[in-house]
């Protein structure tokens, strides 16, 4: 996975040729990404649904994360991003049923990995049972769900935890119901401003459905 080529980029979106995954990580290359939430109605109550990163991920193991994300290879488009939904969550969706929020420009940094992105950010309704998810074993443990409220709250310190549902999957593939009360460090650490933007906008999506 280290040695994927993935497309590089100035910090104006100007292409300026492809590097090693690897690579880009450790120079801080800007480059493009794939970012897909999901969020869902029930009982009159939005729901935010995040992946649960496998622990024997090399970066932010154990973490709740975007629904499904990844990078874009150098010889993928926009469009192929759809591939890391049904890869690691094992839901199959067309491009055509998705919404495009925004495209984001932000930056991680922590020892040994400098993560600059060009986030192509999407929203996905789904309203089905979590039954329909299928995943990825090596790089994702789980999946929940917390209010999109919540989530809003938490992000901005307005409140110290909340509580999500899902199920967990152990290594032997048995599913497991869980009910887990968590705080901002259980989540991947995007940017702050990542957050507030994109949950405004699939909020501001959630009213037109």
């Amino acid at each position: 996975m280290d040695k994927e080529l993935l497309r590089i980029y100035d910090e104006n979106h100007n292409p300026i040729g492809t590097a090693a995954r690897s690579d880009v990580h450790k120079s801080g290359y800007w480059h493009e990404t794939f970012h897909c939430w999901f969020a869902g109605r029930e009982n009159g109550r939005v729901y935010l649904y995040f992946q649960l990163r496998s622990k024997v991920k090399k970066d932010y193991p154990n973490l709740y994360d975007i629904t499904a994300a990844g990078h874009i290879l150098a010889n993928e488009t926009i469009e192929d991003g759809t591939r890391e939904v049904e890869e690691e969550i094992g839901i199959r969706l067309s491009f055509s049923d998705l919404v495009l929020l925004d495209v984001l420009k932000y930056s991680v940094s922590q020892k040994g990995l400098i993560d600059n992105e060009i986030a192509y950010v999407f929203f996905y309704p789904f309203n089905q049972p979590f039954e329909r998810f299928t995943l990825q074993k090596e790089e994702v443990a789980g999946m929940a769900r917390a209010e999109l409220h919540l989530v809003k709250d938490l992000m901005a310190g307005r409140r110290t935890g909340l509580l999500m549902d899902g199920f967990e999957v152990d290594q032997a593939g048995t599913r497991k119901n869980v009910q887990t009360k968590v705080d901002k460090s259980r989540f991947v650490p995007h940017e702050d401003a990542y957050y507030e933007r994109v949950l405004e906008l699939i909020e501001d999506e959630m009213m037109r459905k």
